[in-house]
């Protein structure tokens, strides 16, 4: 891999190679080595760039083209979601059980993979970032119990998706709903899915040139945060319900 890939120093704040020349195959493999360290995930997010390995990988860092993102002004529930949704009795919180969120997400059953990409270290490393007011989740209730979730990172106007899961069918479709609602209000025009597929463009992600997704997110990361730290008090309590009508 070192003759192939640039090697990362222990620098967290150092460069990371130009996002043109990640690889082609596989798609936009980067870098690989350094470290999961608040400062690096800033630095890599602010540029593109996201880290993704198993169990017994080094830290791989990817940039990939096309890009898959949502645009939240246009994600909004279909008619089947929004009748299940108002059906519910669910609601919906931020950052009230990150940890909860992650754990979750990790040992969700994915279709076509053994195992999960959201090692310990990876999760510890969430941990850390939402700590340090970068890393959210936005979550659903069915009473006490936690049915479905997601989180990410947030820089300037910009969110980096990460995961989502659900307990109970439609609960992470509603925290994906919840959380492009909240963004709209707050002027945020992007969630970024990273890798694009099919299970993404059922859920309304686009596809997009890389250079487009970085042109877009170099303005939107420079700009203030509409919430500096934890969500909760900002997103307060939402009834699944709510997320069927116009907003």
């Amino acid at each position: 891999m070192s003759q192939h890939l640039p090697r990362l120093g222990h620098d967290p704040e150092a460069q990371f190679p130009p996002v043109g020349t990640a690889l082609r195959r596989p798609d936009g493999l980067l870098a690989f080595g350094g470290d999961l360290s608040v400062p690096r995930l800033r630095n890599a997010y602010r540029h593109g760039i996201f880290p993704w390995f198993s169990e017994g990988q080094p830290i791989l860092w990817w940039s990939p083209d096309p890009r898959a993102v949502f645009e939240t002004a246009a994600l909004r529930p279909n008619r089947r979601l929004a009748r299940a949704l108002r059906n519910s009795g669910w609601a919906l919180r931020a950052d009230t059980v990150f940890e909860s969120v992650v754990a979750a997400c990790a040992n969700a059953p994915r279709p076509g993979q053994d195992g999960t990409w959201i090692t310990a270290a990876m999760q510890d490393a969430y941990v850390r970032l939402h700590a340090a007011g970068l890393a959210h989740s936005v979550e659903v209730f069915d009473g006490d119990e936690l049915v479905g979730g997601i989180y990410g990172v947030a820089i300037g106007r910009m969110f980096f998706g990460e995961s989502m899961f659900s307990a109970r069918s439609g609960g992470s479709k509603a925290a994906l709903m919840a959380l492009a609602r909240q963004m709209r209000r707050w002027e945020m025009p992007l969630i970024d899915a990273q890798l694009d597929n099919p299970h993404l463009q059922m859920l309304g992600a686009t596809s997009w040139p890389r250079e487009r997704f970085l042109a877009a997110l170099a303005e939107l990361v420079t700009q203030p945060a509409a919430v500096e730290g934890s969500w909760r008090e900002a997103f307060g309590r939402l009834e699944a319900a709510r997320l069927a009508e116009p907003d």
